[in-house]
């Protein structure tokens, strides 16, 4: 086995304790990276809290890995020793039914394999990013281009293609009018992607305290939704409003802002249920629907994308001993976009 230093939970309660875990040998077509930046994801949180479902403890989390191939099975052929590469949400498919055949593995009928928190085909918890390094076979590593640093690429794993695939998916593009709930890790980066994609694109947030970051970030528009005003003002106005936030709303009052055929979709997941109401649909013949990360060849084609175009999320980067601290700082919306660990200090410490 190979051994990796590691950020561990041991309860839902936390805290954060360093430890050891075992990575399997490598396979022959098995990646070794070593792990030099992972995101935090809210996903992390609600996970590890037990908030999505029972959890195995001690959990490792972290989705959104960049690092260096530090070695390779007898049989891959995408990636040598040095190759610098990432790991996003997955890390294993059936490879063999409909959705995987199509290279959407993210909706495998089997059941894709999370990066942390389930059971791979060698019957092993998997264990995440908060690490310095992870064994992953080769159809689920993509390749980091040059024009992207590795630190500002982690979060692309997972914000990035969570809201590239849907806004690729329903069309954003020139002529097309985009709304984007929220403005923090995933929404700032829908807000880019949606601008260069050529969108016209509008901030929904609660109050008007990011309205400057969201004009810089791209946006056309920026509206409070504590403001009644702006449910009667928009209405009716978008072809697709992304909701990127990980809590309960009135889906009624936004989706009385699509216009005709519009479509209003969910990449946030807060775990209690969103309350519909038919007749917010059936008016207007609008589109409620969800998205779920991407699949491995749209999560290369959105780093690519990104470094073609100089996009990059805005991150804040933190040593190893302070993820309790922004996790913290997650939940009470205080980062400005990404917090991003620095693994070599989880190496060093």
């Amino acid at each position: 086995m190979i051994n990796a230093a590691a950020s561990a939970v041991f309860g839902a309660e936390g805290p954060f304790q360093r430890t050891v875990i075992e990575r399997r040998e490598l396979q022959p077509r098995d990646v070794l990276i070593e792990i030099k930046y992972a995101g935090i994801c809210h996903s992390d949180i609600h996970t590890a809290r037990g908030e999505w479902g029972p959890i195995e403890y001690p959990l490792v989390p972290g989705h959104e890995i960049a690092g260096i191939v530090a070695r390779v099975g007898s049989e891959v052929s995408k990636y040598a020793a040095g190759d610098r590469v990432g790991v996003g949400c997955m890390v294993d498919s059936c490879g063999e039914c409909a959705h995987c055949r199509q290279g959407e593995e993210q909706y495998c009928l089997n059941g894709m394999t999370g990066t942390y928190g389930a059971i791979d085909r060698y019957g092993q918890y998997t264990q995440g990013g908060y690490s310095t390094h992870i064994v992953v076979t080769e159809d689920f590593v993509v390749r980091i281009p040059d024009g992207l640093e590795l630190d500002v690429a982690a979060p692309l794993l997972c914000a990035g293609i969570t809201t590239y695939s849907p806004l690729r998916h329903w069309g954003a593009a020139p002529g097309k009018k985009v709304a984007v709930i929220g403005l923090g890790g995933l929404g700032h980066m829908a807000v880019k992607l949606a601008h260069a994609m050529g969108a016209e694109v509008t901030v929904l947030s609660q109050t008007l305290k990011k309205r400057e970051d969201g004009l810089k970030l791209g946006a056309d528009h920026y509206y409070a939704t504590s403001d009644p005003e702006t449910f009667k003002k928009l209405a009716g106005s978008f072809d697709l409003i992304v909701n990127t936030v990980s809590a309960k709303l009135d889906m009624g009052a936004y989706l009385s802002l699509l216009a005709l055929d519009g479509t209003l979709v969910n990449v946030g997941a807060p775990p209690e249920p969103l309350s519909v109401n038919v007749f917010s649909l059936i008016g207007h013949r609008r589109s409620f629907a969800g998205s779920m990360i991407g699949g491995i060849r749209e999560t290369q084609e959105m780093l690519d994308f990104c470094a073609e175009h100089g996009i990059a999320p805005e991150i804040e980067l933190i040593s190893a001993d302070r993820i309790d601290e922004a996790w913290e700082r997650v939940l009470a919306s205080d980062v400005r976009y990404r917090f991003v660990i620095d693994i070599a200090t989880m190496a060093n410490g």
